[in-house]
């Protein structure tokens, strides 16, 4: 038997990388981006070339996707030239992050045309689609994810949520939840302590010896913070829009957020000030300037 042929659309920064991952591992890869220059780097590997989306679908068996918005998603899978309109695919599997409402929406979209839909959104940034370590948070029924297991495999780890659409999608938008709040919090600490006067790296330190250790303090502010880098690679807007979605689905499930409603005020000032397309780590920047402090590591 042949192996399956890949298609994905969306190869910037982490569908890129993704895709890369892909054609390393020996897989044959068709891809299709709406900017060119993102997918000469992977022609240049070993990618085909597809001049839009339903062409992909054409001359694959599964087709994968990293796209920015839902809206996009929707437009990729079921609008003119998208998947729906392919000859050869019957398994899309989106790696954007949506919702669960636009996840069902599309699934029953492609159903009419015998084209199974997989949500699996990542969790791991940049780094982990670069290393192949990210987390993939798949629903589907369970027949096609023994089919597109294997495939998700070469980009991390893979956990199968559910068999309805919109399973992944709900876990990906928890997961986002926790990381904004995170970063929300712990930056409204240690803005607290270089206030007192502590010193940063210390305090960072302390932090990660202890309880209130979390993916903030762990990863973004030893890495992003401190060296006053800011450059994790997920902008603050996007983040935004993941915790939107998840507020939106906690309201239609009747679950309260009043946290989460206070960590999505913050990514709005955050915005406000430091621009939509900044990064995420700069979340700690107008705690800074109200405060009057700087923080970063501390320099004899």
């Amino acid at each position: 038997m042949a192996e399956q042929r890949i298609g994905f659309v969306g190869v910037g920064r982490m569908g890129g990388r993704m895709a890369r991952r892909l054609i390393e591992a020996g897989r044959d890869l068709t891809i299709y981006d709406s900017n060119e220059a993102a997918m000469r780097t992977l022609i240049d590997i070993g990618a085909r070339r597809a001049d839009s989306p339903a062409a992909v679908a054409s001359s694959t068996d599964i087709v994968l996707a990293s796209l920015p918005t839902p809206p996009v998603v929707q437009s990729v899978a079921l609008g003119p030239n998208g998947i729906v309109e392919g000859k050869r695919a019957k398994v899309f599997v989106d790696m954007s992050t949506t919702g669960s409402i636009y996840a069902q929406r599309i699934a029953a979209g492609l159903a009419a045309r015998n084209i199974a839909a997989v949500d699996a959104p990542v969790s791991g940034g940049l780094a982990g689609a670069e290393r192949g370590a990210l987390a993939v948070m798949v629903s589907c029924p369970e027949n096609v994810f023994t089919e597109v297991a294997p495939v998700l495999s070469i980009l991390g780890k893979v956990f199968y949520i559910g068999s309805k659409p919109g399973q992944g999608q709900t876990m990906k938008l928890l997961n986002n939840l926790l990381s904004a709040a995170a970063m929300a919090i712990s930056s409204e600490a240690v803005v607290m302590g270089v206030k007192a006067g502590l010193d940063p790296k210390l305090i960072i330190d302390v932090i990660n010896a202890g309880t209130g250790r979390n993916s903030a303090t762990a990863d973004k502010f030893p890495r992003f913070v401190l060296p006053r880098t800011f450059n994790l690679g997920f902008e603050v807007a996007l983040l935004d829009k993941d915790v939107r979605l998840c507020l939106e689905e906690a309201d239609a499930l009747g679950v309260p957020m009043i946290v989460g409603n206070a960590v999505r005020q913050m990514l709005a000032i955050t915005m406000a000030s430091a621009g939509r397309n900044a990064d995420m780590s700069e979340m700690v920047k107008p705690l800074e300037r109200w405060a009057g402090i700087v923080v970063g590591e501390k320099r004899s």
